[in-house]
């Protein structure tokens, strides 16, 4: 033990145990909708209390402010007439709960915030990458792919059915007609396709019936006014309508309606023509984001316009400009609010390997590139659309970079599949809806899972811990040039965690025998215990300590994962309690358990235990009276966390690792864990439920952090390169410990402790 000096006695540890146990069964992950932080419960107000009593104004004030509201009213009548075209109606504008209804008029629309975009990687890929394919939304969470360019270049005619759950593909039909960048819709049960390239642009249309319907493929359907390719399809109602793309060698105008895909009526005009637009309808009208120009001194590069088509009116206008130049991006309207994702830009596009973006690198060699223009970059912005401003903010960022993909909407949820990045043909598929708690589109941050927060992380390979700001930049590091010398020479922190509001951590050196409390910002150390590098069990010592919380008494509790026993310790060095028998490393509660690696707090004050060896879970008062014990169906469990009452969530440090919901009489709730893929874990430590609903985990030799959706399995969120450490920007080595600390000090993620 050393006292609040710090004075350091350290010697050469022993080396880290590799993991054991069997390999447990996976199963693919249940969905169920993330659940938020439970709302602070407040005492009623009765009514009148607290309120001053209100006095009656004067007749002179009456006057005053009848007169004012006369001169507001006018200047908002005035405001409203100029503004008619500028502002898309709202009447299908997301309202937060309890906010009362949206407010009118263009200022008050400039200023309502936007849903950031959560946007995942789904844990799996598809059998073969493709791009410039059809995707419509299937019955009971499928996706239906029709065509589309293969990775040697070739139409294709397939129609695949692809599970959004579990990623299982089957082939169920073919097109009449080989096809790639055409234009898709659903209606009455089967799925239409405009248009398109295969040697040369056509203008056939074709159908296919989707599964549970009757019939198939039907080729020659109906023809287009003529052939066309490179276009985008949007239904508004029962009406279909046909944007943008060329006939091979000139650019069509005509924006297209039709109700049955048989008969088709010209509606309006493009004020640019444009080949790849990103199409999509709110408020009755359509939106036209970039493209590629086809003619002109610009010809074969993407364009900045936004675009704006009334088919009531018959009319169309250029609204503004992107941000940069686009073309082949997804545009989708969710919950009354348009994002425009991806796409290829001539604005070359910074990239940060390891913070959230590039995760997945495409394999194929890539295809179908248009010749004659500028070299292009891929994009990965996700931008929210302003229609009263006619601006794009910033809402997020897709995990894989694409542009030409195929894109369904289903509910509130996109899906965005396959496509291109940077000329490669990728299997990605991709899901984006809008999510106020990933924060509001233009602010930054926007699109993170712990927007407005900070998180803490134990680089445990790196011997140091880092702060990270929603926009995963490092804000603070332990040990820097910054902070104080340390006398005990900071070594293999396992576990990190805020206490007392967010101003000090504790931090656990697993093979350096101590547990220390660090004061933050400054890095001083105020408190330890241990003695560095040296184990034992005698007062004062640890063998490998893990889990090191700080409890609401200002105790620390520490699992002393090779003494085999939980430890609570006063901050004058002595112990107060203890769970477990020194040195009796096995599983016979409540007087012995095996090799401990966790011990977090509960809500009623107790202790939940994971024993390493059994793959045991247990609940201990503090006195070491036994409340339940399981054994989960996982080979190592590690760092059981509490979800609530009769609800757990466990690591299982395995590889493929997974992540398990538990109750009290062991059964398993839900389970993640893919066998392969970008989803695959490798000896995930630690795993947290975030305040924005995600999972969140140490996935400790993948090298890297990642929170994913439980709902849909997707990875919403990543920081390291899987599978490479380093010490650099977006780099990690073994990380093992996390904690996240909001803005008002508190550390939502162990609410039990101090």
């Amino acid at each position: 033990m050393t006292d609040r000096s710090g004075q350091d006695t350290g010697s050469p540890g022993p080396a880290r145990r590799e993991p054991r146990g069997r390999e447990p069964e996976w199963r693919e992950p249940r969905g169920r909708e993330p659940r938020g932080r439970e709302p602070e419960w407040r005492e009623p107000r009765r009514p009148g209390e607290g309120r001053p009593a209100r006095r009656r104004p004067s007749r002179r004030v009456r006057r005053r402010r009848a007169a004012a509201l006369a001169v507001v009213a006018v200047l908002g009548l005035a405001a409203v007439i100029a503004g008619v075209w500028a502002v898309v109606p709202r009447d299908r504008a997301v309202i937060a709960p309890g906010a009362g209804p949206a407010p009118a008029g263009p200022a008050a629309a400039a200023r309502q915030s936007l849903a950031a975009a959560e946007s995942g990687l789904l844990p799996w890929r598809l059998p073969a990458s493709v791009s410039r394919e059809v995707v419509v939304p299937g019955r009971h969470g499928r996706l239906i792919v029709l065509g589309g360019l293969t990775p040697g270049g070739a139409s294709a005619n397939g129609v695949y059915s692809v599970r959004t759950r579990t990623g299982a593909a089957r082939r169920i039909g073919a097109l009449g007609a080989a096809v790639h960048d055409a234009a898709g819709v659903v209606t009455g049960g089967r799925a239409l396709v405009f248009g398109g390239g295969s040697s040369a642009s056509i203008a056939t249309v074709q159908g296919f019936t989707l599964p549970g319907g009757h019939g198939n493929a039907a080729a020659g359907l109906a023809h287009l006014p003529q052939a066309r390719s490179d276009l985008a399809a949007v239904t508004v109602g029962a009406t279909t309508y046909l944007v943008g793309g060329y006939d091979g060698a000139r650019p069509d105008a005509a924006v297209l309606a039709t109700t049955d895909g048989q008969g088709f009526r010209t509606v309006a005009a493009l004020r640019v023509p444009v080949r790849y637009p990103a199409v999509a309808a709110l408020g009755g009208k359509i939106f036209v984001f970039g493209g590629l120009a086809v003619t002109g001194p610009g010809a074969g590069a993407p364009v900045t316009t936004i675009q704006a088509v009334d088919p009531e009116r018959h009319t169309s206008a250029v609204l503004g400009h992107l941000p940069e130049p686009l073309a082949g991006a997804a545009a989708v309207t969710l919950r009354g609010e348009v994002f425009v994702a991806g796409g290829e830009s001539t604005v070359r596009q910074p990239r940060a390997p390891g913070m959230g973006t590039t995760q997945f690198h495409a394999s194929a060699p890539g295809a179908g590139g248009e010749s004659g223009g500028p070299p292009t970059s891929t994009v990965s912005t996700i931008w929210a659309f302003q229609p009263a401003t006619s601006r794009l903010l910033p809402a997020g960022r897709l995990q894989v970079p694409v542009s030409h993909a195929g894109v369904a909407v289903a509910g509130s949820t996109a899906w965005i599949v396959g496509g291109e990045s940077d000329g490669s043909l990728v299997g990605a598929v991709q899901m984006l809806r809008p999510n106020r708690a990933f924060g509001t589109a233009g602010a930054p941050g926007a699109g993170s899972p712990y927007f407005g927060g900070k998180l803490l992380i134990a680089d445990r390979g790196n011997n140091r811990l880092l702060l990270l700001t929603d926009t995963m930049h490092v804000a603070w590091k332990y040990p820097s040039a910054k902070t104080p010398r340390d006398p005990l020479q900071f070594y293999f922190p396992d576990d990190a965690f805020f206490f007392d509001h967010g101003t000090a951590i504790i931090s656990n050196q697993e093979q350096n025998d101590t547990i220390v409390e660090i004061a933050y910002p400054s890095g001083k150390i105020i408190w330890s215990y241990g003695h560095p590098r040296q184990e034992g069990s005698a007062p004062g010592y640890l063998y490998e300590p893990d889990d090191a919380y700080i409890l609401k008494s200002g105790q620390v509790t520490v699992a002393d994962a090779y003494n085999c026993r939980v430890l609570v310790i006063n901050h004058n060095g002595t112990v107060a309690d203890q769970v477990g028998t020194s040195r009796a490393c096995v599983h016979n509660p409540p007087t012995a358990m095996g090799p401990v690696n966790g011990d977090t707090p509960l809500a009623n004050g107790n202790l939940l235990v994971s024993e390493i060896n059994g793959s045991w879970v247990d609940e201990y008062t503090p006195e070491g009276k036994l409340v339940f014990a399981v054994k989960l169906p996982i080979s190592y469990p590690s760092d059981p966390q509490q979800l609530g009452p009769n609800r757990f969530l466990i690591a299982d440090y395995a590889h493929p690792g997974h992540i398990i919901e538990f109750n009290r009489q062991g059964r398993v709730l839900y389970r993640y864990g893919p066998a392969s893929g970008p989803g695959m874990l490798n000896h995930p430590s630690l795993v947290e439920l975030l305040p924005s609903g995600v999972f969140m985990a140490n996935d400790d030799y993948n090298q890297r952090m990642v929170a994913f959706d439980p709902a849909t399995g997707a990875l919403v969120w990543q920081y390291g390169i899987t599978g490479r450490h380093g010490t650099g920007p977006g780099k990690l080595h073994i990380p093992d410990g996390f904690d996240l600390l909001l803005p008002n000090g508190t550390t939502p993620t162990h609410r039990a402790t101090g």
